[in-house]
């Protein structure tokens, strides 16, 4: 049973009487802002039929598809937990992710849209109208990529997730009458808060898109009057160089949020001219859902030059070693490992891995990364686990995975391998197909190397590599 590994230290503050947990279950505070929904009840009445009780996982595979939606609200109105899976993972990741949550009921598309789905079965239940969760409930088990390479379930509670939704509308300033487009997956925190939690509090119309098509987003903007979309950056670059784009087509925007790897002042700037909306900078993480932004009332330099500021009650402190800590009523309560989350907190703050300043204002700027994560197109890469499905490999010997800079994904994933015999990006494409690694992992680039570059101390020299790759020496593009 997946139980909570860590203790918030303000605890007690965030429960008292006005605090920021002095909420209802998740479930109840949806239910209050948008009536019961009976498509929710039925889903929930079949879930709990199948087996599902409180503290139980149901986990599933899916693309955005509003059945996703659904399976997240049913399992809060149960007191159980969500365990999405990102939609592109391979069997072997599946397997793995799926010994940590050891759900009482899993789902694949074939169960949801296939012939004889059982879906259907389950959505047919008799309803549950009445909540069985409390505020204190785990809600999901949100999977990340660690600098280990296995895989780490980030607990959310469901207050924790209510007081973040809560906060976030305030902070971007959502009525009913906006509406978001979401591709980016529902298994991921940005997905989540923005195309379902969100929308939850606010009634507000979501659009899913399966995947991200840029001439198929347009259309969607213009016939869905959409106003608000957040997203990397690279959503909205392969957006403006789409064949089809016009101002016209992007009227309905009004607010654009983007975070991670490549939020430049110059893309802000870029994005704001060609979509003609508030575009602003977010910062957050799996662990912590965005705990910095800009607000309307904020002043547009500040929304450009930096990630923005905290957001109700979270704290930021900058280390000695450059790295950001912070701490807030929305950070979660531990990794599903006990092990995975003592290594992450320290005296109470989470331990971010990203290098930052802080100005006296609170204003926050990233100026790098400690982790040796490579961020493409808003996936998080773990460097570790590319390394280690190419040195499982016969031929390789050794490897060394980092990212190199990309105008449209953010990064893109180059080897450095030291093998018995050549070893070329086909073949590290065809073994990643082969050990069931998701495509977004394989490698773009593969450079053979003699040996690899090494510090003092004896490991991989990754900021030389890491040059190198930028440079674009000895690579063989895909």
């Amino acid at each position: 049973m997946l139980r909570a590994t860590y203790r918030h230290p303000r605890a007690s503050t965030y429960r008292a009487p006005g605090g920021a947990w002095d909420l209802p279950s998740l479930d109840a505070v949806i239910t209050a802002a948008g009536g019961n929904d009976a498509q929710v009840n039925a889903l929930a009445g079949g879930l709990r039929a199948a087996g599902v009780r409180r503290h139980d996982v149901v986990a599933w595979q899916l693309p955005n598809w509003n059945e996703a939606s659904l399976l997240f609200r049913a399992c809060w109105r149960l007191g159980a937990i969500a365990g999405p899976m990102h939609h592109q993972l391979g069997a072997t990741e599946i397997e793995r992710m799926r010994a940590v949550l050891e759900p009482r009921v899993t789902l694949f598309p074939d169960d949801v849209r296939g012939p004889g789905a059982r879906f259907a079965d389950l959505a047919d239940g008799s309803p549950v109208t009445h909540s069985a969760a409390r505020a204190s409930d785990l809600a999901v088990a949100l999977f990340t990529s660690g600098s280990s390479g296995e895989p780490k379930a980030a607990l959310h509670s469901q207050r924790g997730l209510a007081h973040k939704a809560l906060t976030m509308a305030v902070a971007h300033g959502l009525t009913p009458d906006d509406s978001v487009l979401m591709p980016a997956p529902l298994a991921h925190v940005s997905g989540l808060l923005n195309a379902v939690l969100l929308p939850g509090v606010v009634p507000m119309k979501t659009v899913l898109m399966e995947r991200w098509d840029p001439e198929r987003a347009l259309s969607l903007i213009a016939d869905e009057h959409i106003t608000f979309m957040i997203g990397p950056p690279t959503f909205f670059v392969h957006l403006m160089a789409a064949p089809g784009f016009s101002t016209e087509r992007v009227a309905s925007l009004r607010l654009v949020s983007s975070g991670g790897a490549g939020v430049t002042p110059a893309f802000v700037d870029t994005a704001r001219e060609a979509l003609g909306a508030r575009v602003k900078r977010t910062y957050g993480s799996t662990e912590a859902p965005t705990v910095t932004t800009s607000t309307v009332d904020d002043p547009p330099e500040r929304a450009r030059d930096t990630d923005g500021h905290p957001v109700a009650q979270c704290e930021l402190q900058v280390a000695p070693t450059g790295e950001l800590w912070l701490r807030g009523p929305e950070l979660f309560v531990g990794y599903a490992d006990a092990g995975q989350t003592r290594a992450a907190i320290t005296r109470g703050w989470f331990r971010t891995g990203d290098l930052a300043t802080v100005d006296p204002d609170g204003w926050l700027t990233i100026v790098g990364r400690i982790k040796d994560i490579i961020i493409r197109g808003g996936e998080n890469i773990s460097a570790a686990d590319v390394e280690g499905t190419l040195e499982a490999h016969p031929r390789i010997r050794q490897a060394v995975a980092v990212g190199y800079p990309d105008d449209g994904l953010g990064e893109r994933v180059c080897a450095f391998v030291v093998a018995t015999d050549p070893f070329t990006v086909d073949d590290a494409g065809a073994w990643f197909a082969e050990r069931g690694v998701a495509r977004f992992k394989t490698p773009e680039r593969v450079v053979t190397l003699d040996a690899l570059p090494t510090l003092a101390a004896g490991k991989p020299d990754r900021a030389a590599l890491r040059a190198r790759a930028a440079r674009q020496v000895s690579t063989t593009p895909r």
